[in-house]
């Protein structure tokens, strides 16, 4: 039978050499910025029942700076035994699955691999649980902690009525929307202790178990999906993305490839694959960095992100770039600023983002596909310089992804004749 219940409130390592400019390696999976990121998805039991228990399950994106953006999450795992999901709340089943064994009462999902899904904003109070029903987005820790977690509530039967006859799920697989999370198997753990609103009260679960998920790029994408141009005011030398950064228009021949925006296109509904504007790089995303003017003291920089990508709309976008005078910024117009410290103490890396209900979505490709921002930085007189390229970024990263960069014996140069101050 089935039973109702109240939502919950509150490695040897093996060196690979590129074969190009753009190719991945498996190693892409561990990110030196961000080592011990992760998605853990958090399993409590709270309560037995006649014919299982009632759990809630909380996402927690522990990654810095890689968000899950819309359409969303979807979790899946496969069931040990011949559970049921009677009921649900805070989320929903893609599918019920055949449930014909059934007479009466008739459960939410009977498949033996469910899919979950989180519910829209707007859904009905009584359907709710905290941190649910954001349409499956869920922030990176830096640029929203409040936001970093999705949670959901489930009812389910036919599992066994104890810690010692309960059984994790096993095979999670969590899409954000598309493939990149590898999830480990389900271990448990101590089980988890809620501290009441007033703090005068410790309860605790019946059971619980933690399933760690980690990032690859290459699983998420077989080529990048961003790069890099460069230019400045000493040179009229603008650097574009390499050539082929993200892939190449296809023979006339095979059309379909890119979108030329001065023929009619018709963007998809659905799917996650990127329909981009017909470029020599072929990447959804450039990101452009302009040494703009320079000061006896102080020198700026413009930053333009642009969406080449007529699919998609980027929501919470976010930019992380290294570069050695980060220690010295002394303004950032337009968008938000966080510094990031993966190595020590050395502030060689920042976090960007939009600013929300302003610039905090890239739109898609097109008149407004864009934003941008200036920053200013203080000359530290024992560092800086405009020589060998010392003013552009050692590395960008959008979404979490890297970005392809040029070579850097094609950077900008400074005239042998220069007389701009160092």
């Amino acid at each position: 039978m089935g039973f109702s219940f109240r939502p919950v409130t509150k490695c040897a390592i093996v060196l690979v050499f590129l074969l190009s400019s753009f190719s991945f390696s498996s190693t892409d999976a561990y990110d030196p910025l961000d080592p011990n990121g992760n998605i853990t998805i958090k399993w409590d039991v709270i309560s037995w029942t006649p014919d299982g228990y009632v759990a809630v399950v909380t996402i927690f994106n522990f990654q810095k700076y890689r968000h899950i953006q819309a359409p969303g999450w979807s979790l899946g795992w496969t069931w040990a035994k011949k559970e049921v999901i009677w009921d649900m709340v805070g989320s929903q089943t893609t599918e019920q699955g055949d449930c014909s064994r059934f007479k009466g009462n008739i459960p939410h999902c009977c498949k033996k691999v469910p899919t979950v899904v989180d519910l829209l904003p707007g859904t009905p109070y009584n359907q709710q649980i905290a941190n649910c029903c954001k349409g499956g987005v869920i922030s990176s820790w830096v640029q929203d902690p409040a936001n970093s977690a999705s949670s959901f509530q489930l009812s389910v039967g036919d599992a066994g009525t104890s810690n010692r006859t309960v059984t994790p799920p096993k095979n999670f697989t969590l899409k954000a929307p598309g493939p990149g999370y590898t999830c480990g198997p389900a271990r448990i753990v101590r089980p988890t202790k809620f501290v009441s609103q007033d703090g005068r009260r410790v309860t605790q679960a019946m059971m619980t178990w933690n399933v760690l998920c980690t990032y690859s790029q290459f699983l998420a994408q077989k080529t990048p999906t961003c790069c890099v141009s460069l230019s400045s005011f000493y040179n009229n030398t603008i650097v574009p993305c390499p050539t082929c950064s993200c892939g190449c228009q296809k023979s006339i021949t095979q059309p379909g490839s890119c979108v030329d925006p001065k023929s009619p296109h018709l963007a998809s509904k659905h799917g996650y694959a990127p329909l981009v504007k017909c470029t020599s790089h072929m990447c959804p995303i450039r990101v452009h960095w302009h040494v703009k003017l320079n000061y006896k003291d102080y020198w700026w920089v413009k930053v333009t992100i642009t969406n080449f990508n007529y699919n998609m709309n980027y929501t919470q976008w976010n930019l992380v770039v290294q570069h050695p005078n980060f220690d010295n910024l002394t303004r950032v117009s337009g968008f938000n600023y966080k510094r990031l410290t993966p190595y020590a103490d050395i502030n060689a890396t920042a976090m960007l983002w939009g600013v929300k209900f302003h610039n905090d979505v890239l739109r898609q490709a097109g008149r407004y596909g864009n934003v941008h921002s200036e920053l200013l930085f203080r000359k530290d007189k024992s560092t800086f310089t405009f020589e060998k390229g010392w003013a552009f970024p050692r590395r960008i990263y959008f979404n979490g992804d890297f970005c392809i960069m040029p070579s850097p014996d094609a950077y900008p140069f400074v005239p042998n004749n220069s007389s701009y101050p160092q």
